[in-house]
């Protein structure tokens, strides 16, 4: 049958009609986070803690009374935890602007090594370089001479600018600022994820057979209950394997911390254990945070290193041992999936979106391996680990039985 010639045509209108269409919703989604962000965050609580409402429903229990009692159990283990930081991360705060002065002080001593980067000279020093000139200075005026000759008394010379410590400085009041303001926000958003999260926990049971009902086909009902309970088992895995290699890690580095010195070894292990749960992304933060604050702590140059590399070793020996072992076996996923998942929903969200970026990359995989339009999409998002065949081999005549053989491979 021949095709019209204004197929061609629509067929573009219709591409370029998605991609406006995709462009506008992620834009919509960026804008609608503060609406969004509980919702998503409760449905990933809701994977990981739904099978404790369900044992407990096993046991005769209600859900909405196992769905209460999971929540509160969750509260009583984080809300502690919160308030026993609360007095280290306010002092903290009432030192910060000691810390930035120290900071600067540093700042200076290593610009000054830098003739690029040399701050400009003080009024102290630039009287001092005009004394030893061999211009000749005018005589000092008394006094009782400037009195009587009714002149103005001197000005002070103006300080000179220092555009890089200006920037800094503009930036850091600008982020303090910044952190004060999302503080409210963020108390209102988990107080609401908290809110849905125990409606669905109390709910899950009946919405997932709702949706399972609604399906008419049963081959697509079978693939729909498949996919949203090995999602649930897939990323209550994972958090919970990472939640636990996590503290373990957290403690070891607030124990490192402690022994070199450091002030809050507590709350520098708290935050390392929760910056990790961001691949890549987090761990650097940690490191850069380490590194100021063990320049602001010590004087000394070689203790101000100290924290940074003993997080550096105790983040090395889990991500290169610990991690693989235990979560690389149960959970497969490509390197560059799961980077660019942290980037997308970090630009999306922020630190939000940077910390469900895995799960929800957990749930796109599991839809993609189960839908045949999307399962080569499924195979790169997993990362294949078996031996592929080379790219001459491709381009041999035996291309099309390696063709056949990739297929029965993805249907497996």
């Amino acid at each position: 049958m021949a095709t019209t010639p204004l197929a061609a045509p629509a067929a573009r209108t219709s591409w370029a009609t998605r991609g406006l269409f995709i462009v506008a919703l992620i834009f919509a989604v960026r804008e609608a986070q503060p609406l969004l962000a509980p919702v998503l965050g409760a449905i990933v609580l809701t994977f990981v803690l739904a099978p404790l409402v369900r044992a407990l429903r096993r046991l005769g229990l209600p859900e909405v009374l196992g769905a209460a009692i999971v929540v509160l159990a969750l509260l009583g283990s984080t809300v502690p935890l919160a308030g026993s930081l609360a007095p280290s991360a306010a002092q903290w705060w009432d030192e910060l602007p000691v810390t930035l002065s120290r900071l600067m002080a540093h700042l200076d001593r290593v610009r000054s090594s830098v003739p690029a980067l040399a701050p400009p000279p003080s009024a102290g020093s630039a009287g001092a370089s005009g004394a030893t000139a061999s211009t000749p200075v005018a005589p000092p005026v008394s006094l009782a001479r400037r009195t009587a000759n009714l002149l103005p008394p001197a000005a002070p010379p103006p300080p000179p600018q220092d555009p890089i410590k200006d920037r800094l400085t503009n930036e850091g009041l600008a982020l303090g600022g910044k952190l004060l303001s999302s503080s409210l926000s963020f108390g209102v958003q988990m107080s609401a994820t908290v809110i849905l999260l125990y409606f669905l926990l109390a709910s899950e049971h009946w919405m997932l057979s709702r949706c399972v009902q609604a399906i008419p086909r049963r081959r697509t009902r079978a693939l729909l209950l498949g996919g949203v309970r090995a999602a649930q088992r897939e990323i209550g895995r994972f958090l919970v394997s990472l939640g636990i290699i996590n503290a373990a890690a957290g403690a070891l580095t607030g124990l490192a911390l402690w022994a070199i010195g450091l002030p809050n070894p507590t709350l520098w292990g708290v935050l390392a254990a929760a910056l990790c749960f961001i691949p890549y992304i987090g761990p650097l933060i940690v490191m850069a945070l380490l590194l100021l604050a063990g320049i602001t702590t010590f004087d000394d140059s070689g203790r101000m290193f100290l924290p940074l590399a003993a997080f550096v070793f105790i983040h090395a020996v889990e991500s290169n041992i610990f991690s693989p072992w235990i979560v690389g076996r149960r959970l497969a996923l490509s390197p560059i999936s799961v980077f660019l998942s942290v980037m997308f929903w970090g630009w999306l969200w922020g630190i939000t979106g940077a910390l469900i970026a895995v799960p929800v990359l957990i749930a796109v995989r599991n839809a993609c391996v189960r839908s045949r339009r999307l399962r080569l999409m499924g195979r790169f998002l997993e990362g294949d680990r078996r031996e592929l065949p080379s790219l001459p081999a491709l381009l041999s005549p035996r291309a099309d039985g390696l063709r056949r053989a990739i297929r029965v491979r993805s249907r497996d």
